[in-house]
């Protein structure tokens, strides 16, 4: 993996449309807070082209080759290690929903759902809200040609937005309580009781939403807890202080009282929850993701796109699922 300041050299060459040279790179790297002498680059050049990562047009400049594409990506996606951690920082602090004033904005998922099938995808759904009360039945809905939160509907597509479980480290956190997002994972579930996790994935170790990956791998089976109360769900594991758990509770019961879903399981001090520990005074939280209504579609053959912690949306905005049209 090349390092920091020639993996910025091979980005800023890639994004040029023409072939280019060191005094232009030079003077692109200071964007990048890159101090560099042309001969300096010119050095980092040479040993690209050795690499086979960049090619000299003569007089012209250097283009990428093949292989540095490769490279450069590998490169970005090491940098984005930690990426999914940085989002959940970045968008509970954007949220900014009041519990009192019923005011302000709540962050949405969104599933992209083709709008042949979205009778169909209502029906799924409904069992999966009508099951499971820990799930927000809050939802929000756009057409294609329209767009919701900012983002724009495709062609063929519906937008479904469902909220983000987020929403509670957000309104934890803005009541003075520390969270911290260690894992999303898959729920075993026998006899409508959760058992173990089967799979974690860390927020800090992944470039990806630990929710889209379980969906797109086929890897939860929601519906079999509906109808039998045994299969797996996709949900989140968190860590706050063990002295604000009364607190917490409060905070959540209210979130739960407006439909912004609430805490599915609380540990205790210094006890593991469900096999996953937790550190000293601190105590585990589990929280249902709410895409789960999504990943029921897939496992009826819907096909859909997820994007997790997408959009910020009013929550005066939302409508109860039942009153979908």
């Amino acid at each position: 993996m090349v390092e920091r300041k020639i993996n910025t050299i091979l980005k800023i060459i890639s994004q040029s449309k023409e072939p280019i040279g060191s005094k232009d790179i030079a003077d692109r790297l200071k964007d990048f807070g890159i101090d560099l002498s042309e001969r300096t680059v010119r050095h980092h050049m040479k040993a690209l082209d050795e690499k086979g990562l960049t090619q000299g047009k003569w007089k012209e400049g250097r283009v990428i080759t093949e292989k540095g594409v490769e490279e450069l990506h590998d490169a970005l996606v090491s940098d984005k290690v930690g990426f999914i951690s940085a989002r959940i920082e970045t968008m509970s602090y954007k949220m900014d929903f009041d519990l009192d004033t019923k005011q302000g904005k709540v962050i949405l998922n969104i599933g992209f759902l083709p709008v042949n099938k979205f009778v169909m995808a209502k029906q799924i759904m409904a069992e999966v809200y009508d099951h499971e009360e820990t799930i927000p039945n809050l939802v929000a809905l756009a057409k294609e040609g329209q767009s919701l939160g900012g983002v724009e509907v495709p062609a063929g597509k519906v937008a479904f937005g469902t909220l983000c479980s987020i929403n509670l480290n957000a309104v934890l956190i803005k009541s003075g309580i520390p969270v911290e997002s260690k894992f999303g994972g898959v729920l075993q579930i026998e006899d409508y009781k959760p058992l173990r996790f089967t799979d974690l994935i860390s927020y800090d170790g992944t470039t990806l939403d630990p929710v889209e990956i379980f969906i797109k791998s086929k890897m939860t089976n929601v519906r079999g807890v509906i109808s039998s109360g045994s299969g797996r769900l996709m949900a989140g594991f968190r860590e706050i202080p063990a002295i604000a758990v009364g607190k917490a509770e409060q905070l959540l019961e209210k979130a739960q009282e407006l439909r912004l879903g609430t805490a599915w399981l609380i540990g205790k001090p210094g006890q593991s929850l469900l096999g996953v520990p937790v550190g000293p005074e601190r105590v585990g939280l589990v929280f249902l993701a709410g895409l789960n209504p999504i990943a029921a579609l897939e496992e009826a053959g819907i096909e859909t796109q997820c994007k997790a912690l997408t959009a910020l949306v009013d929550y005066q905005d939302l409508k109860s699922f039942w009153d979908v049209n």
